[in-house]
This record gives C-alpha cells, sequence and structure tokens, in this order.
C-alpha cells in the first residue's frame, strides 16, 4: 500500500486486509493519534473538510474507528444491561409471559440506547459477563440458585423482577394476595377436592408430587408466595388441602403440565378444584378434562395465572390472574435507568372467564 499525505488531500490505495489499531492508522495517514481520534469522536476539533477525507480514508482502508470495548472500559459506562432469565435462553423465547416482559424492557432500553444481552439462568457465573455490562436485570429467580447469592453481592446495579433481594431495586405484583383472590373463585365449598399445580416448588427437572417444605428461600419464589395464597383460601373456605394433592412442573409448558394433569385427573378422590401456577398449565389440565368427556365448571373447576390471549381463547374461556407482564417490564427497566433501589408494586386485576 502507498499513502501520500498532504495538508490538503487524504490519498489511499487498497490493500489485502489488516486489522488497524488507532496508531497504526494514523501512521499510515502520516497524521496524530489525536486527529483521527477526534475525527470520530470531538468533530468539533476538525474542519469538516479535514474531518470527511479522514473518515473517507479510514473507510476504504477498513477501519471503523477506536476501539469501543477499549473506550468503555476505561470510562466505565458499557450501555450494555444483562438480563437474567429464570431458565435457559432457548426456553423462555418460547414463554409469552417472559416474551411480554422482555418486549417491556427493550422498549425502555432502546430509547436510552442502551443495549440487551439474554443471560440464561442456567448459567455458572455472572461474573462471566459482569465486567462488560452496566448491570443487571433479573426476571423471576433463576435456576442456578448460586446467581441469587452473586446478585447480592455485586457492585453492579441490579433490578429483580418477580423476586427481592436485599438493597436492590425491585418490581414485581402482590402473587401471594392475586393467588388468594383467584382461589376463592374456584373454592364453594368445605367439601372441595383441591389439586394446586405448582410452578417450580421443587429443585427439579420432573414433574412429580411436592411433600414437605420448601428447599430453598421463599422470599426468592414467587412460586411459593402463590401457594401461601392458595392455601390461606383454603383456609378460610375450612377446605382441607390433601399432603399428595401439591405437583411440581419444572417448566411452564403444556408436556410437563400434562403429566401432572393426567396423574391429578385418574386420582381418587377425583380434584373438582385446580389451581395453576400459570395459564399454559391450566390449558392443559383444561384439554384434559375435555378429553375426558367432563364438564367444566359443572365438574371440574380450573383457574389459571398470567392472562396470555391464549386463555381467553380456550373452551371454556379461562379464569386467571391478569398480570401485565409488559408493563412490568417498562417498570423494571426505568428502575434500571434510574439507578433505583427500592421496591415498587404494580397492580394486577381478576380475569373472569367460564372455568369456574
Amino acid at each position: 500500500m502507498h499513502v501520500l499525505n498532504s495538508t490538503k488531500h487524504i490519498k489511499v490505495s487498497m490493500s489485502a486486509d489488516k486489522i488497524w489499531t488507532l496508531k497504526s492508522i494514523a501512521k499510515e495517514l502520516g497524521v496524530s493519534n489525536a486527529t483521527v481520534s477526534n475525527a470520530f469522536n470531538r468533530p468539533d476539533q476538525l474542519s469538516e473538510k479535514r474531518r470527511n477525507e479522514i473518515l473517507a480514508s479510514c473507510k476504504k482502508l477498513g477501519y471503523s474507528g477506536p476501539n469501543k470495548a477499549a473506550q468503555s472500559l476505561r470510562k466505565g459506562k458499557f450501555n450494555i444491561a444483562a438480563l437474567v432469565l429464570p431458565d435457559s435462553v432457548e426456553y423462555m423465547v418460547t414463554d409469552p409471559v417472559a416474551s411480554k416482559f422482555v418486549k417491556g424492557v427493550s422498549s425502555v432500553l432502546e430509547k436510552n440506547h442502551v443495549n440487551l444481552l439474554l443471560f440464561s439462568g442456567t448459567s455458572e457465573n455472572i461474573n462471566a459477563v459482569s465486567d462488560f455490562v452496566d448491570g443487571f436485570i433479573c426476571y423471576g429467580s433463576p435456576r442456578n440458585t448460586e446467581l441469587i447469592e452473586q446478585l447480592k453481592t455485586t457492585s453492579k446495579k441490579v433490578v429483580t423482577a418477580d423476586f427481592d433481594i436485599a438493597r436492590k431495586a425491585s418490581v414485581s405484583i402482590d402473587n401471594e394476595q392475586a393467588a388468594f383472590d383467584i382461589a376463592k373463585l374456584a373454592i364453594h365449598s368445605d367439601h372441595d377436592h383441591i389439586a394446586i399445580l405448582g410452578l417450580r416448588l421443587l429443585d427439579s427437572n420432573l414433574t412429580s408430587r411436592v411433600y414437605g417444605a420448601p428447599d430453598f428461600d421463599i422470599h426468592c419464589s414467587i412460586a411459593y408466595q402463590r401457594l401461601n395464597g392458595y392455601k390461606r383460601a383454603i383456609a378460610e373456605a375450612g377446605a382441607k388441602l390433601n399432603t399428595d394433592r401439591v405437583w411440581n412442573i419444572p417448566e411452564s409448558s403444556h408436556h410437563f403440565a400434562l403429566i401432572a394433569a393426567k396423574e391429578a385427573l385418574t386420582s381418587t378422590p377425583r380434584p373438582n378444584v385446580f389451581l395453576c401456577m400459570s395459564d399454559l398449565i391450566a390449558l392443559a389440565v383444561l384439554q384434559e378434562i375435555n378429553t375426558m368427556g367432563l364438564k367444566i365448571p359443572e365438574d371440574i373447576s380450573v383457574v389459571g395465572f398470567d392472562g396470555i390471549d391464549e386463555a381467553l381463547r380456550s373452551n371454556p374461556p379461562l379464569t386467571t390472574i391478569h398480570q401485565n407482564s409488559e408493563e412490568k417490564g417498562i417498570k423494571a427497566a426505568e428502575l434500571f435507568i434510574n439507578k433505583a433501589t427500592h421496591a415498587e408494586q404494580i397492580s394486577y386485576r381478576v380475569e373472569r372467564g367460564k372455568s369456574c
């Protein structure tokens, strides 16, 4: 390559690909490092003509500007927020509730020129990305509970959604009260046989029955907050929850929910009330009840939780708790941008269908 440099013009000829640095491109163009840096970052320091000449020459040589990563490291600001998901990225991108939350988060971050990095809740350590992000928005308790302890102690900004950790900002609905409200609609008698289809009540990848106390911090688990709400409604109605009538479903999916639904519906005595911790779980129960030729709600009442669009189109339409996941995402991102350190609750509503 041969480069001619004068005070008036910069001329370049093309060459084989080369990895350029600020120092090497300045030397190639015959100008100072500061001149090249100013052309990209401080245009007011150069005449428009001079700046355009340098930028055009850099473009021809394949140099796109000073290393942004190095600049970010020096400034300690990356304009990147890591969104810690409760489960794997592959699973979460198919979940309708999570998708709405991500939509809300991204709408705020984009307006503030902050990029979003999806981080799996099954990862081993937040240190894998901690040095390259401005902080973390954590949606739900991550499957790897060690991440929770790391989020408690990191010096980076942290906002949690649907669970709380000390000294950090958080956003949620009142899950216990919402579960109480929806269960009260489903339970009609102290003689009702009740089944609870829970979501991630155990640290397990299997659908199974739940016996005994939780094996992790209930404050970090919306599932146990909802379970407490259900139990409070059952007690108030004078009904009884048998010890073998609570199921753990490892993820909110039709496949795992159907396993629990089939088992519950063939147990004796058969439950006539199903309290489901997500709409996707409830929809699987409705399907199996219909397949068995039973009537809803005459034979069996079913309620869900979340308020997804599919719940309104089910047969019959599902009675559920509607939580605005997109609004929750917006609020979480606003707390992140504003460097907040307090907790906020957003409202929910009961969506009355015809399933109870």
